[in-house]
């Protein structure tokens, strides 16, 4: 396990100006490994998110036998197809990586070995019923620690998996994308009906690598025993990661940020809404409405903003920026109500509790409630001891609101968490802070 480290933030900052091109997508990184892996040929990655999250998706598949090559400029997939992956040789360990953890358990339902898989302190916390449930139904067995729904999990594959009708108990791209990946290698036709849309970018994967998947409002049908052939992709910059930079632009006095190549996937660009709605100043360019390669520059700047409400099917569309959203009511006129986002409380750490409590030290006007949080505006903030709970996302909203701190220092435990979806972002703040 890495060490634990703690860090003095930037502080006091205004004027920041300059471009970013924040690292590759961290949801379609993951996939393109994974569908590489299952795919028959090359699959050469452009863009790749480097981090240790992906690294970890990298690490698993090399452990079921697939040869991965991480070149400079790009990451080589050499895909043998579905029936190439073989039982590894000791237990995967995917990190911190929850994307990898219950996407890999709907590829390793449907083989016909068994698997178990484990993850750090935060990822022995996350309840796995929700993947595990599904997949038992079509077929495979699988099993949480000592009978609960805990990490170790332990996946007994099956080739005989069985297509079903399923219909989503919680809005969960990852619970999908687990049930999509089983169905793929099951016997009929396996229907999925969502509670609310959610990020899409398997769907366009499985069409990417010559697939074939039928969408239609929350429905999705998915015929099983598909084959997938090697493809060439560049993954866009990613918009979670984006997001930091965007408020940061938005709040900081004489500020003004370009960001390029940023996702703009439609069921991943619910900040850009809101940001809308709160009166931020936020326009798009370079905009490349291709599919699969949705993207554009975005260009932030100093905003008066008002305060909004954020619930409903929003919420599955910012799911990962509702930390750094809540920092961004926080220097908005008026209130801000966020709910519907009870799914907060299973993410890498309880996301509700963690940015109440830490954006109350810092001198906030936060209340939690049972599925989201009430945030007043617009808050001055000093100086105080906070911690990422070895959560990313929780880490870097903390530095974004140190640079609006102009009395005390503020000191970050557990910085290192930061790594899991982008190595250099302490770097990339400094570089606009000249």
């Amino acid at each position: 396990m890495k060490g634990r480290h703690s860090m003095k933030l930037m502080t006091n900052k205004t004027n920041l100006t300059g471009t970013i091109k924040v690292p590759g997508d961290k949801s379609m990184s993951h996939r393109s490994i994974m569908f590489g892996a299952i795919a028959t040929g090359e699959t050469r990655i452009q863009h790749f998110l480097r981090a240790d999250d992906c690294l970890s998706t990298i690490n698993a598949f090399r452990q079921l036998g697939v040869q991965i090559d991480e070149m400079p400029e790009e990451i080589i997939v050499h895909g043998k197809g579905w029936d190439a992956l073989k039982q590894p040789s000791q237990a995967i360990n995917i990190g911190n990586s929850g994307t990898t953890i219950r996407l890999l358990m709907g590829i390793l339902a449907g083989r016909d070995f068994s698997t178990t898989v484990f993850g750090d302190e935060s990822i022995a916390k996350r309840p796995m019923n929700r993947v595990m449930l599904p997949l038992n139904q079509m077929g495979a067995d699988c099993k949480g620690k000592e009978g609960t729904e805990f990490p170790p999990v332990t996946v007994k594959g099956s080739t005989s998996l069985q297509a079903i009708h399923y219909e989503m108990p919680v809005a969960s791209a990852q619970v999908k994308s687990a049930v999509l990946f089983a169905a793929l290698q099951a016997e009929g036709e396996t229907t999925i009906v969502e509670k609310e849309k959610t990020r899409d970018h398997t769907e366009h994967m499985i069409r990417q690598f010559g697939g074939d998947i039928e969408v239609d409002g929350l429905t999705i049908r998915l015929k099983g025993k598909q084959e997938f052939t090697g493809q060439k992709m560049v993954v866009p910059g990613d918009i979670s990661s984006a997001a930091f930079f965007m408020v940061a632009g938005l709040i900081l006095p004489n500020s003004e940020i370009r960001l390029e190549n940023v996702g703009l996937n439609p069921t991943r660009t619910g900040i850009i809404d809101v940001i809308k709605a709160m009166n931020g100043q936020l326009t798009i360019t370079d905009e490349s409405r291709e599919t699969g390669k949705l993207a554009g520059t975005v260009t932030v700047s100093t905003s008066e903003l008002v305060g909004t409400e954020i619930s409903g099917e929003m919420i599955p569309r910012l799911i990962d920026e509702l930390p750094i959203i809540a920092l961004l009511a926080t220097q908005a006129t008026g209130k801000t109500i966020i709910k519907d986002a009870a799914e907060l409380k299973v993410k890498e750490t309880n996301r509700i509790d963690a940015v109440v409590k830490e954006l109350t030290t810092l001198g906030a006007v936060i209340t939690a409630t049972d599925d989201g949080m009430i945030i007043e505006g617009q808050t001055p903030l000093h100086g105080g001891n906070v911690t990422s709970y070895g959560d990313h996302r929780i880490g870097m909203m903390l530095q974004i609101a140190a640079l609006l701190v102009t009395t005390g220092e503020v000191e970050l435990e557990r910085s290192e968490a930061v790594s899991v979806s982008y190595p250099n972002f302490f770097e990339d703040v400094a570089s606009l802070c000249q």
